[in-house]
């Protein structure tokens, strides 16, 4: 319904023909004798300049005209002057923005066409970095009294409103992180690696690059959970996270797919490079001591490598062969890495 009396108002405010015998607005601000655009209807003549003025002033919405070219401030109502303070000959910039050159977010090229014609009221939102609040403009371009070219703004506050939809966003976004985070390690999880990974392979498959996958699964691990607890098993499963964490690329993806079995994938990478990065895994998880309650665990970890063929349309193509190689890494002994050698070219 705002919109609907700003509209009016604003019809009101452009009408050009008003009777010569009413009385001047006794006011320092300038009179709003504006001219009515051909396509609109004269206002009812019984509006007075003052009236229109009290109607604008009691708007609780930022209503200022500027001049198109030289920015010069030559309306702002009584909602604006009381957050932004008065005129006083300055630039709208200078005054809504307390800044020193026209603001790089200007609307006025989308408010005519290349011939000069005013194009229909562009509405947008945006945050006033002066008093951080929230605004929805509606900009239009206006001829003034005197012929030239001037903009027409009216401006609502929508902070809060803003503030709600933020919030609602920032919640959407954490629960999604949450739903694709491992709770233990916060790892991705196995639903995380299937949807960012699947974006790697097409990726991959659209431009022709090499991609690996190496599964990982700790040796052992339920003699670790039956001897020293499942506790001492979870403080297992973070250290060998944040280790798999620091060393991978920014690119890569490691994620938990369950237990204490680990997948990462590697864009860019063939087979000798996803080889030299299992392998330093390896060297730094027999390096590494989890101590627990006066206990000291030492894990080691089993690993399986593929790459990305010309017939692979899923993920989990890759994922049946790293499995393959993997378990040959436990039947031959466990603690080691093999590399997939069924991959078709």
């Amino acid at each position: 319904m705002q919109a609907v009396a700003e509209d009016a108002i604003l019809e009101a405010a452009l009408a050009k023909n008003r009777p010569k015998t009413r009385t001047p607005m006794k006011s320092s601000i300038p009179s709003l004798n504006l001219p009515a655009r051909p396509d609109t209807l004269v206002p009812d003549a019984g509006t007075s300049a003052e009236g229109l003025q009290a109607v604008l002033d009691n708007l609780d919405a930022l209503v200022y005209v500027s001049d198109f070219e030289t920015h010069d401030l030559l309306y702002m109502n009584a909602y604006g002057r009381r957050i932004w303070g008065s005129i006083n000959g300055r630039k709208c910039w200078q005054v809504l923005q307390d800044s020193d050159r026209p603001c790089a977010f200007c609307t006025n090229d989308q408010l005519v066409a290349s011939d000069g014609t005013p194009h229909p009221p562009h509405v947008w939102e945006f945050q006033n970095q002066l008093d951080q609040r929230w605004y929805q403009c509606r900009d239009q371009a206006i001829r003034w009294t005197d012929g030239r070219l001037v903009r027409l703004e009216i401006a609502t506050d929508i902070t809060d409103r803003k503030q709600m939809e933020l919030a609602l966003h920032n919640a959407h976004e954490q629960a999604r992180a949450a739903a694709l985070s491992d709770e233990l390690t916060s790892l991705h999880n196995r639903r995380a690696f299937f949807e960012f990974g699947s974006q790697l392979l097409s990726q991959a498959r659209r431009h022709r690059t090499p991609l690996a996958l190496i599964m990982m699964d700790l040796d052992f691990f339920k003699q670790v959970n039956d001897t020293y607890g499942h506790d001492a098993g979870d403080e297992v499963l973070r250290q060998v996270s944040a280790l798999l964490q620091d060393h991978i690329r920014e690119s890569d993806i490691v994620a938990r797919m369950g237990g204490e079995e680990f997948a990462m994938l590697l864009p860019e990478t063939g087979a000798d490079k996803a080889q030299e990065m299992a392998e330093r895994l390896l060297g730094l998880l027999s390096d590494l001591t989890v101590t627990h309650h006066g206990h000291s665990i030492c894990p080691s970890a089993s690993f399986g490598i593929t790459t990305l063929s010309q017939g692979d349309c899923r993920l989990e193509d890759l994922l049946h062969r790293a499995d393959k190689a993997l378990y040959q890494a436990k039947d031959l002994g466990r603690n080691q890495v093999r590399v997939d050698t069924t991959t078709p070219a």
